[in-house]
This record gives structure tokens, sequence and C-alpha cells, in this order.
């Protein structure tokens, strides 16, 4: 389950980027035939289905979604929602988790992606029993660090089956939302494709003065875009190393003609040289 959530749009942004605030405790979802609901909540709900179906209808719309066992969806903030049972016998058990995010502490990240409303979560067999346990452990009344680290393995889940992109507002130098759109998307590109387009080719597509656009970026991300997109090259290097790539190798995989230079640059990032890290994880030397 790891390697896929490590893969999802939120896991390139660094977590001190983003701020997670659960408004409550765990709502535990168990209602029969006879459950109805019409409200409105002032924070984003994310429901998840372990057993059961559940119809909810949005608005004044006709929009419906149907959840089953291994489904999430997300009710955004002040989001009129109906909810009923789903037939059958059996009763609706699952989540409801009421939350805020916000990223870079200055806007909320919900309202500015674009996601389905509702999505199957991958690797159910796995997410399956860690829902169960996060359900069972819950506290009555209050929220546990235990619980938020959980919940947001939870949420990284559910972007990464139904991220549809971002939202970038019209606004540009006026909005700092747009600039911190703009700064997740150039962290996502650069994070996502450590052998593709460089920095120079990325932020010329950026709506703003390279030089505040780079100061903004790193004043919000901690590092300069290229020490960014260099660590996650270096991420990127440790993942082929931990495969038994040799250091040579990786070094050429990602332009470097110098294998002695590519490991001053690991160590400086990493830590530890290539040689080193490889032993450890292969016992074994270049």
């Amino acid at each position: 389950m790891m390697d896929k959530i490590e893969h999802s749009v939120l896991s390139h942004i660094p977590m001190r980027s983003l701020s997670l605030r659960l408004a409550r405790s765990t709502i535990k979802m168990q209602h029969n035939r006879s459950w109805r609901v019409d409200k409105i909540n002032p924070v984003h709900d994310l429901i998840i289905c372990l057993s059961g179906r559940g119809l909810y209808r949005f608005g004044d719309t006709d929009e419906e979604v149907e959840l089953s066992e291994g489904m999430a969806m997300l009710i955004p903030a002040y989001t009129r929602f109906r909810g009923l049972h789903g037939g059958g016998d059996e009763p609706l058990i699952g989540i409801a988790q009421h939350f805020s995010l916000e990223f870079f502490g200055r806007g909320d990240l919900i309202q500015n992606t674009t996601l389905l409303r509702s999505a199957t979560l991958p690797n159910w067999e796995t997410l399956g029993p860690m829902v169960h346990l996060y359900r069972e452990t819950a506290d009555f009344g209050s929220t546990t660090l235990s619980q938020h680290h959980q919940f947001m393995v939870l949420l990284l889940a559910y972007f990464e089956a139904a991220f549809l992109g971002w939202q970038t507002p019209e606004e540009k130098t006026e909005s700092q939302d747009h600039l911190s759109v703009q700064i997740m998307m150039a962290a996502s590109r650069l994070s996502s494709d450590p052998l593709g387009a460089g920095v120079e080719e990325i932020l010329a597509g950026i709506p703003y003065n390279q030089d505040y656009f780079r100061r903004a970026f790193k004043q919000r991300i901690g590092l300069t875009p290229q020490k960014f997109r260099e660590m996650k090259r270096m991420e990127f290097a440790a993942s082929r190393l931990g495969m038994g790539v040799r250091v040579k190798a990786v070094a050429a995989e990602l332009g470097y003609t110098d294998p002695y230079y590519f490991s001053r640059q690991f160590k400086s990032f990493l830590g530890s040289s290539p040689s080193t890290y490889l032993s450890r994880n292969m016992g074994d030397t270049p």
C-alpha cells in the first residue's frame, strides 16, 4: 500500500507545508434501513464505507453517489447533503471524519483541488483493516496524535484515487491562494519526474516574476526549486540503489558523467554515500 501512497499527489509536498486538523472525534457510522440525514457541515467530511451501502444526494441537484465497501467520498464544507441506507438487510458501517487541511498556512487545500466526489480506495486488502482499527480505537470525545497520523494515510489514499487536478484562480499577485497553488504544482512536477524537465523549463510556465517565485517557493517549501529538485533526484537514486542498481548506473540514469560528483551530492542530501547506502540495503558493495 505504501508504495502507491508514496506516489500520490500530496506525497510530493513536504509535510511542513500541510496542516491537518480533525474537527472532532471519528463518527462511527452504523446505520440501519431507517437511517436518514439532511445536513450541512462547516468543515470537510471524508466518509469511508466498510460494509453495507449508502446513498447520498447533494444540494438541490439530481447528483447521487452510492457508497459500498472500500469506497470513500468527500463532502466539502458547507455542502448540503442527504443520506440514506442503500437497501438490503446489512447495516451501513463506516467512518465519517470532519477535518480541515491547510497548505502553507494560507489556504484551504480542498478548495484548491478538483477531486472526484467518490472513489474506490487502492489496496483495500491492506487499507481496510487500517480503517477498522481507526474506527475501533477512536476516543469518544477527543482526537489524538495517532488519529491524525492514521487519518493522513487514509486521506492520501483518497487523494491518490480521486485527484483530477489543481484549481488555479484567475487572480495572480493579488491572491496568495493562486501563488500557493502554483508552488504546489511546481513542486509536484519537480518531484514526480526526477529524470525529466529541469527547473528552468518548469518555472518558464509560471505566471510570476522568476525571482519573486523562487523566493516564495523557498519560503513555503523550505528549499529553493533547484535544491528541492536535487533532493527529489537523490531520493529517486536511493530508491534505485535499494533495488540493487549499481552506483555508476544510477549516476548515469540521473545524467551525471562523474560518479564521484554524484556521490558527493547524494551524501550532502541523504547523509551517507551511495556505496554505503547500497551495502546497507543489499549486503554488498558496488
